[in-house]
């Protein structure tokens, strides 16, 4: 019998929005290539592998091209398939061993909050290449330990984009992350753009809303926002800063199941 795999649309109510996610839940380890193969196979932002050792269990996301350290959506796809399959109790805590370190997942209400490291920027230059890749002014530039983070003027700025994904793929970073004050009732709105890590723009993304949360929250004075990412799928995030944390609040839906024969 093969290798069950799981696809799972993260961060919204309903299929085929928010960020899908594929997800392996395995007996033990597998082989470093095996997954980066899969990953490429399954050609979505990212695929978590996971197995369980004790009561938590060893979570990796690889997307089509390389590792990453640090992964919000696919680890909601993971916590979400564990308690809809009945692997773990949705009264019970998950416990998630990562390269960032302990993540912990728990229901709350109708939502699955992922409690994850905060990873506010350092406000630095803009490089040229950046500024002339995404073609715009930006308001505010930092870095994060992973990604540039960029405040533009407006909403409608974020919206319209049109980056020059191939110029984005050589800046010596993660991804990008453009941002500016959301309206009606969101406070933020932002797109991500990895094209470098083999995710041109990615639909949703956790890991950069540890940035977008201690930042805006510090901007807005309030530590409970409403967030939307605005790429085509979309996907909606509830937020809340506690101290040097970040829990990222959504939903998920499972749209597919298969079976790896290889």
């Amino acid at each position: 019998m093969g290798q069950k795999i799981v696809q799972v649309d993260a961060f919204t109510d309903a299929p085929f929005a928010g960020n899908p996610a594929a997800v392996c839940v395995m007996e033990g380890p597998a082989e470093e290539q095996w997954m980066q193969d899969v990953a490429r196979e399954m050609n979505l932002s990212e695929t978590a592998f996971l197995y369980p050792d004790g009561e938590e269990f060893q979570l990796r996301w690889f997307t089509p091209a390389i590792e990453v350290a640090l992964c919000g959506h696919a680890t909601l796809a993971s916590a979400h398939l564990l308690h809809h399959d009945g692997i773990v109790k949705r009264d019970q805590q998950i416990t998630f061993n990562t390269q960032s370190g302990p993540l912990l997942a728990f229901a709350e209400g109708d939502y699955i909050a992922l409690n994850f490291p905060s990873t506010p920027p350092d406000q630095c230059d803009a490089p040229m290449e950046l500024v002339a890749a995404l073609g715009i002014e930006p308001v505010y530039v930092g870095r994060t330990r992973f990604d540039y983070l960029i405040e533009v003027e407006s909403e409608k700025m974020v919206r319209e984009l049109e980056p020059n994904h191939s110029a984005i793929a050589r800046c010596d970073v993660r991804g990008v992350i453009v941002t500016a004050k959301g309206s009606g009732e969101f406070d933020l709105v932002s797109r991500f753009f990895a094209p470098g890590a083999g995710v041109p723009e990615d639909p949703v993304t956790g890991s950069a809303h540890c940035a977008l949360t201690p930042y805006w929250a510090n901007k807005l004075g309030k530590t409970e926002l409403q967030a939307y990412q605005a790429s085509p799928r979309g996907g909606k995030l509830r937020l809340r800063l506690e101290n040097d944390r970040v829990i990222l609040l959504g939903q998920a839906v499972i749209t597919m199941r298969g079976e790896l024969t290889v």
